[in-house]
């Protein structure tokens, strides 16, 4: 009489099945979230670059544009000139930290792709259709 001691009991081939295919999920869930952070760490990448160059161009034409209105009215309007130019770059600089501020409060869910095959996953296992 010969015991087979190497076969496996009948309840754990489904169990690990299920074991399987919800790891093979988390993995394709989490190379996901992978795939989407780079995206997003490269678009934040381009849009700081040009962010900074567009500060430093604007700044150097700021400078300019202050140094030629003084200039040209030293004589007659100095100090309403430069008051002038500063309410100009205050107002400017108000405009665009409010744009800065509207962008942020609208921008879109970073791992929306991610959150979205989750919830159709919770909804299969939930035997939702």
């Amino acid at each position: 009489m010969t015991t087979d001691t190497t076969s496996q009991p009948s309840g754990h081939g489904p169990l690990r099945r299920l074991v399987g295919s919800a790891i093979g999920l988390l993995q394709t869930r989490l190379e996901l979230v992978g795939i989407e952070l780079a995206e997003e760490k490269e678009r934040l990448m381009g849009v700081l670059f040009l962010g900074l160059a567009a500060m430093m161009l604007a700044t150097m034409a700021f400078i300019s544009l202050t140094v030629l209105v003084a200039i040209a009215f030293w004589d007659t309007y100095r100090w309403q000139s430069l008051a002038a130019i500063t309410a100009l770059y205050a107002a400017g600089g108000i405009a665009c930290a409010l744009k800065a501020r509207t962008r942020l409060r609208n921008a879109p869910i970073v791992f929306e792709a991610t959150l979205a095959e989750i919830e159709k996953d919770r909804e299969l296992f939930r035997g939702k259709p």
